[in-house]
């Protein structure tokens, strides 16, 4: 199977164009189902073997969503398997377990002014408030925001160029709030690099790219700091992002090219969250909500 495993992971990765957390992902799922057939002897995988790892893996106490992210990991790499090779597919009669739609969590307005009230005195404030800024503005991905170079950012126009899932490229338009956090970091940018040369846009404390879970510590630093109590991650201000463009009545079609989802059903979660958000303004503010 590992001949066949690289190959898949080398599909994925230069055919299908699939980001470097998707190829992980799938290295990740496959390399434990690969583990669970060597230990069982399996060689002429049936539906009854990966029946067998699914049960294992509900025994391990996994999540419906991780369940569901192995079988569709396992399903993928058999296709193309029984593709290429010509052989029987296993995963055919495979079902995958039904997930429950969970309304993302979301800052309020007031949530978003405290936490973006930095007054930046540091070089590293100075980056901290320039990337909040930029992503309550636009709505990256914490993994795109962290991938920008300098030249992905025009100030002159007020856009953002990021590649998101599929490396698919879009063009975001970024207030003048934002634009202005920018400028001023990037004026303060050079001393950050400490000698070496990247052009990475966002720097860590030691003048390199920053990565995701330094992004994440950074924005558990910065919530203390302002006094935002929410316990909540980087993907919530994106989930702000399109909630609070949704709330002052910005198009679906508009949000999903924005946040670069392929199907439209991704985006309509955002609109959900507004129907609870009015009905419980609804139930909270209107006299005869309650019977007495």
């Amino acid at each position: 199977m590992d001949k066949e495993l690289i190959e898949f992971i080398n599909y994925v990765v230069i055919e299908k164009g699939l980001s470097k957390n998707t190829k992980d992902s799938y290295l990740r799922d496959l390399n434990k189902y690969k583990d669970f057939l060597k230990n069982k002897n399996i060689k002429d995988i049936t539906t009854c073997d990966i029946e067998k790892y699914i049960k294992n893996l509900n025994n391990d106490g996994k999540s419906t969503a991780t369940v569901a992210r192995n079988i569709a990991s396992i399903r993928n790499f058999h296709k193309y398997i029984s593709r290429v090779y010509n052989v029987f597919d296993p995963t055919g009669s495979i079902a995958s377990p039904k997930l429950s739609k969970k309304l993302p969590k979301v800052l309020t307005l007031e949530e978003v002014d405290l936490l973006l009230d930095i007054n930046p005195k540091s070089e590293f404030e100075y980056r901290n408030k320039a990337m909040l800024e930029l992503m309550y503005a636009s709505g990256l991905r914490v993994s795109e925001l962290v991938s920008l170079t300098v030249n992905d950012v025009s100030l002159e126009n007020n856009v953002v160029k990021c590649f998101g899932k599929g490396s698919k490229e879009r063009i975001i338009p970024i207030g003048d709030v934002a634009v202005e956090a920018l400028k001023e970091y990037l004026l303060k940018r050079n001393v950050m690099l400490k000698g070496y040369f990247t052009d990475s846009l966002f720097l860590n404390n030691h003048g390199k790219e920053l990565t995701r879970q330094g992004f994440f510590k950074i924005l558990k630093k910065v919530a203390k700091e302002t006094g935002v109590k929410s316990d909540f991650s980087p993907h919530t201000l994106r989930h702000s992002f399109a909630t609070h463009l949704i709330e002052n009545g910005a198009d679906l079609r508009v949000i999903q090219e924005l946040m670069g989802h392929e199907n439209i059903s991704t985006t309509e979660i955002y609109t959900h969250v507004r129907t609870d958000l009015i009905k419980k303004n609804y139930d909270e503010f209107h006299p005869r909500s309650k019977k007495e």
